[in-house]
């Protein structure tokens, strides 16, 4: 009954309803975006949310108020949650930074405490992420702490010792049946420097790109001169890439070695040990070409493209990356495919000595390009349907993008500090930080048999019919076949519908003011619209129907 009765009143409430929106769901093109629930962990704050893409809670992990992100939580299959968190209190710890971590938990789809591991004491602290692994043990990674001493006999400019100590980068993989660390690397045992002859590992930086230069400091001599912010492993390949921002680099170790393997530089499929298999995105941090060569400017979020997609699909097997400060006031997402050699288990380089490709792949912006910029967090995901998920950290914006840069979706984390936020309140930067979002089928194997009925939001005072508005705008489209294209547009409207013998035809712009109206006898209408203000317009049929375009001049 309720689809027979469409009328102008309810596309102004749509319209309006949607103008205001400052938190939550923002906007929504169901017939375009992928369908799915979306994951988030924001900081301040401990719990784990589930969401539906009209915004609404789906399923929860909560925890006590002193516990925040440490900073990442992954939903397996089998629908247990592997999360990371840490004590919000952390003046008295040893070591400590931005993106600190502290315990790993695994815990039921019903947020039981099925097993949890803590490393944070004067030696080691995890920190930013994990990589859950298919045989269900988990790669961590954690900093370790080197004296004074320590650095300067394995070649540190003293200098760059502003606090008479340096953290190096320890990854482990952990199995939670047993609690034994199968498998450790320690980026310790792999550095160079061209300082002092007389200390460990001298020798020249660009001829050894699989070691790391100790000296390379873009941090002001701070101790956390790597601070790796994202890991994950291919289970394919059987290695792990990391994000080193400080570097503006990622880099691949090859996890086919032993331990002992991985303390020096042979062994393994590919015979280098623990030596770095590939690293890419600014070989300045080697000593090696030049500015116009660096594609990375403090990345996040990187990972192989092999979550939900097709062996077939174009992207598969290449790195996905949020660039976050490629631009003074905006960021990237970027896609880059190396060149691998299966034969020889080795990434290949290009004439100049450099890893390969010699560029991203796909460089993907916001229509708005400065409604992207985020200066750390962040993530990108390849969806199924070849659209982007996109979420830019620190102004808690997430949204999702067609491969014709058309936005189709679009949620603000309704938080402030880790409170929740009033629907109407205007955030700013850093008041709803969201390290990242990530999208899961609804056939995915977790949420068989559970109750994912809506549970509420996050926000207070939500608009609480919008999204159930917008679907049924949806619906009505395809029960009628109506079309508009392109969309968006700058120039001309083709509008397609199935024809009466008198069709009225109203538009209206997006302050519910009639901008033409119009009385066809055929199914389809030709509009210029190249002098109309650039926003979102509304059509309505005969008065029970309607579609929203775009126009951008």
């Amino acid at each position: 009954m309720f689809r027979q009765i469409l009328s102008l009143s309810f596309l102004l409430f749509v319209t309006l309803v949607s103008a205001q929106n400052t938190v939550g769901l923002i906007s929504y093109e169901p017939q375009k975006a992928f369908d799915g629930y979306n994951i988030i962990f924001p900081h301040n704050q401990p719990n784990v949310y589930l969401l539906d893409n009209c915004g609404e809670i789906v399923h929860m992990w909560e925890d006590e108020a002193n516990w925040k992100p440490g900073n990442t939580a992954y939903l397996r299959p089998d629908g247990t949650l592997v999360k990371t968190k840490r004590d919000a209190i952390v003046t008295d710890d040893a070591i400590w930074a931005g993106g600190g971590g502290e315990i790993i938990e695994i815990r039921s789809w019903d947020n039981e405490l099925i097993w949890s591991y803590t490393l944070n004491n004067e030696n080691y602290r995890l920190h930013h992420d994990i990589a859950p692994m298919p045989n269900g043990n988990i790669i961590a990674v954690a900093w370790e702490m080197k004296s004074k001493e320590e650095a300067i006999q394995a070649g540190r400019d003293t200098s760059k010792l502003a606090q008479e100590k340096l953290w190096s980068e320890y990854i482990f993989e952990i199995n939670p049946e047993t609690n034994d660390i199968v498998w450790e690397w320690h980026m310790w045992d792999h550095l160079i420097q061209d300082y002092d002859a007389t200390k460990d590992n001298f020798g020249v930086v660009a001829d050894h790109p699989e070691l790391v230069n100790i000296n390379y400091d873009t941090h002001d001599g701070h101790p956390d001169w790597l601070h790796i912010n994202a890991i994950d492993y291919s289970f394919e390949r059987d290695q792990i890439i990391i994000s080193i921002p400080y570097f503006d680099e990622v880099w691949i170790i090859d996890q086919t070695t032993t331990t002992e393997q991985a303390a020096g530089s042979t062994g393994g499929f590919g015979n280098r040990g623990g030596d770095l298999m590939y690293r890419w995105g600014n070989p300045m941090a080697y000593n090696s070409g030049t500015a116009d060569d660096r594609k990375l400017f403090f990345q996040h979020d990187v990972h192989f493209i092999d979550d939900f997609v097709l062996g077939s699909n174009p992207h598969y097997n290449s790195i996905a990356v949020f660039n976050n400060r490629v631009g003074a006031d905006f960021s990237t997402a970027n896609i880059f495919r190396p060149d691998w050699d299966m034969y020889k288990s080795s990434y290949l380089t290009g004439a100049n000595g450099l890893y390969l490709p010699v560029d991203h792949n796909v460089t993907l912006t916001h229509p708005t390009p400065q409604k992207m910029y985020s200066t750390g967090l962040s993530s990108i995901q390849l969806l199924p349907n070849d659209n982007y998920l996109l979420t830019s950290g620190r102004f808690g914006y997430s949204f999702e993008l067609t491969p014709e840069n058309e936005v189709v979706w679009e949620y603000k984390t309704p938080l402030v500090a880790g409170f929740p936020a009033t629907q109407g309140d205007s955030l700013s930067i850093n008041n709803n930080l969201t390290f990242r979002m990530n999208r899961f089928p609804k056939e995915y194997p977790a949420f068989e048999g559970k109750d994912l009925a809506s549970k509420g939001w996050i926000e207070l005072e939500p608009n609480e019919t919008l999204c159930d508005k917008l679907l049924d705008v949806e619906v009505l489209e395809d029960e009628y076949n109506l079309t508009v294209y392109p969309n968006p547009t700058s120039d001309y409207l083709v509008v397609d519908w199935d024809a009466n013998m008198y069709t009225y035809l109203d538009i209206y712009n997006a302050q519910g003011q009639k901008i033409t109206s119009l009385m066809r006898t055929g199914g389809r209408v030709y509009l210029d619209v190249s002098e109309w203000t650039a926003g979102i317009y509304f059509i309505q049929i005969d008065k029970v129907k309607a579609a929203k375009f775009v126009v951008r001049n």
